[in-house]
C-alpha cells in the first residue's frame, strides 16, 4: 500500500471513530437554552409572579404574596433546558452531564421558602420519586433528597447565601451502574457527596432544571421570597464507549506517527 492509500485509511478510521463519538454524546452539547414552567403548583392565585429568564446568565422565579386563609399548599416554578428555545430538552438514558450554578434563596424563612435542581421522575425509575438538589432556609438543609438517595452537605443554609450547586451524572464503570454525585461550595471549597449508584435506571424521557416553591404565609398579605440562578453551566461527560472509539482512533495514529519518526 502506498503513503498516500495508508493515509487516506487511517484519515478514514480516525475520522469514523470521531463522527461515531461525536453523534454519542451531542445530545447535551446542543442545550443552548432554558424554557420556564410557571406555576406546576397553583395553591396561591392571587399571589404576584416573577420570571425573568436571562440564560445561561441567569434565571429568576419568585413569588409574592402567597397567602391562604387556611394551612397548607405551595406555588411552585420551575425552567428546564432547551435545545430550541420552545420546550424541554427530552434526556436520553446515556445523556451524561455535569451541570453547575450559583443559587441564591431569598424571603420569607418561617414558611417552606426553597429553590434548587430537579429531575421529575417522569419514567418512573427513581426509587425515591423526584430528585430535589435544594436550598432551603427555612429549614437550613442544603442537599439532596429523593432520586437515588438522600444527602446532607452540613453546611447550614440561610436566606441569602449565594451557594454553588453542581451534580453529575455519569457511567460508574467500576460497578456498572448509572451514578449521581453531588457537590457544594458556600465559600470554603467544594463538599462532595458520595456517589449514588442507580442499579438499573436511567433518565430516559426525563427532564433537567431548577425549580422554586413556596408556602402560605398564614396572616395577609401572605409570605414573598424569589431563587435567582446564575453562572449556568452545563457539560456533556463522554460515555464509556465513546472513550473506547476515541482510543480506536487514536492509537493507530500514534502507531503510524512513530514509525515515521
Amino acid at each position: 500500500m502506498t503513503a498516500i492509500n495508508r493515509y487516506t485509511c487511517l484519515s478514514t478510521l480516525i475520522g469514523l471513530c470521531l463522527a461515531g463519538a461525536n453523534g454519542t454524546y451531542a445530545q447535551i452539547s446542543s442545550i443552548n437554552s432554558a424554557v420556564l414552567d410557571t406555576r406546576v403548583f397553583n395553591n396561591f392565585p392571587s399571589a404576584t409572579g416573577t420570571y425573568l429568564n436571562n440564560y445561561p446568565s441567569s434565571i429568576t422565579l419568585g413569588e409574592s404574596g402567597a397567602y391562604s386563609s387556611t394551612s397548607g399548599g405551595l406555588d411552585r416554578d420551575e425552567w428546564q433546558f432547551s435545545n430550541n428555545g420552545s420546550s424541554a430538552y427530552t434526556l436520553g438514558a446515556s445523556d451524561y452531564f455535569s451541570v453547575s450554578m450559583n443559587v441564591t434563596v431569598t424571603g420569607t424563612t418561617a414558611v417552606d421558602n426553597e429553590g434548587g435542581y430537579i429531575i421529575p421522575n417522569a419514567n418512573g425509575l427513581f426509587p425515591g420519586g423526584d430528585l430535589q438538589f435544594l436550598a432551603d432556609p427555612n429549614s437550613g438543609f442544603l442537599g439532596m433528597f429523593g432520586g437515588t438517595g438522600f444527602w446532607n452537605s452540613g453546611i447550614t443554609y440561610t436566606a441569602g447565601l449565594s451557594v454553588t450547586m453542581g451534580m453529575e451524572y455519569f457511567y460508574d464503570a467500576a460497578n456498572s451502574e448509572n451514578a449521581f454525585q453531588f457537590w457544594v461550595n458556600a465559600g470554603s471549597g467544594n463538599v462532595y457527596s458520595p456517589v449514588q449508584d442507580w442499579s438499573g435506571g436511567n433518565v430516559a424521557g426525563d427532564v433537567l432544571g431548577a425549580y422554586y416553591q413556596i408556602g402560605n404565609g398564614g396572616t395577609s398579605p401572605g409570605a414573598s421570597g424569589q431563587a435567582v440562578y446564575s453562572n449556568i453551566q452545563l457539560t456533556s461527560i463522554p460515555e464509556p464507549s465513546t472513550l473506547a472509539l476515541l482510543g480506536l482512533g487514536l492509537l493507530p495514529l500514534s502507531r503510524y506517527l512513530r514509525r515515521r519518526v
